[in-house]
């Protein structure tokens, strides 16, 4: 008699998943964010960067956060390291102090900027594109990139970048930058349209644009690729809004999250803001700006993609 293999157990995980992405901070997240993003009950927090002008104390009271969260870091986030306006004017001993390293450390294996981070239990990986990143197709920060990450170039970003989605252990992705990709558009409110100086341009990052089209073409799921950088509001304009959503032909959903100012003061106490992307069975179902008042009540929610 042939006995019969036995079953192989297939993993279980969470079908809806409903997500906290957190623009540009900017020296706006205080303790009390903590406690909102636990009353909004969110499974998952994604942060996109921007925290300060290498801030340490904002990203340690969002290291704190006691949530499954994932971290880029955006171009404030080394103010006064990667450019040379920065460096001449760093207000610390960069012999004694490193503020780069530090928010890195602070934010543990949550920071994935050039890496991943598995969510076995909600069936996600989570890859980071290029942390630190200004945009643009130009390359910047040259000796900031070769002396942190030994990266010289656009090339040599993407292979990090693609191997981290190759190593993903989830079959499915979500890319997570402070910069979006190349080629959501070139007029200034585009997702990362460039909206200062002589308006226009496409200053999304072209080797995380090619990561996620790689990763694509693997046929690995990604349907959702978030981001902030270029703020809701145009800086020649402030009466404009930018265009936050793209759906490209495959369905993946690209979303800057880049809310600015996050947190506003009012007479009855601060109000914050959350963009909360709900996943159901690895699709994005709904994308939403939420505010939430002192109380932690949510007092308005605009609805920004429904599938």
């Amino acid at each position: 008699m042939v006995s019969s293999p036995p079953e192989v157990s297939q993993p279980v995980h969470q079908s809806r998943v409903k997500i906290a992405v957190i623009g540009d901070v900017h020296d706006l997240w205080e303790l009390e964010d903590n406690a909102a993003l636990e009353r909004l009950g969110v499974d998952l927090a994604l942060f996109v960067g921007d925290y300060g002008n290498e801030a340490v104390e904002v990203v340690r009271r969002i290291a704190a956060v006691d949530l499954p969260k994932a971290a880029m870091m955006g171009n404030h986030d080394a103010y006064y390291s990667a450019s040379n306006k920065g460096i001449k004017n760093c207000p610390y001993d960069r012999e004694k102090e490193d503020w780069v390293q530090l928010q890195m450390d602070l934010l543990g294996e949550a920071h994935i900027g050039f890496s991943k981070r598995e969510f076995p239990q909600f069936g996600l990986t989570v890859v980071g594109g290029r942390p630190f990143s200004w945009g643009g197709s130009k390359w910047r920060y040259r000796k900031f990139y070769r002396d942190r990450f030994d990266v010289r170039n656009f090339g040599e970003s993407l292979d990090l970048i693609l191997a981290a989605a190759d190593e993903a252990e989830q079959g499915t992705l979500i890319f997570l930058g402070h910069v979006g990709p190349y080629g959501l558009g070139a007029q200034p409110a585009d997702p990362c349209g460039k909206d200062w100086g002589g308006s226009g341009g496409d200053y999304g990052d072209p080797d995380f644009a090619e990561a996620i089209a790689l990763t694509q073409q693997s046929g690995k799921c990604v349907p959702l690729v978030t981001f902030g950088h270029m703020h809701h509001q145009l800086k020649n304009d402030p009466h404009q809004l930018r265009k936050r959503v793209a759906i490209d032909q495959g369905g993946t959903i690209y979303f800057n999250a880049a809310n600015v100012p996050r947190i506003e003061k009012t007479a009855a106490g601060s109000q914050r803001s959350f963009s909360v992307v709900t996943l159901n069975q690895g699709n994005v179902e709904s994308i939403a700006l939420v505010w939430i008042n002192a109380a932690f009540e949510q007092i308005s929610e605009e609805i920004l993609y429904a599938s």
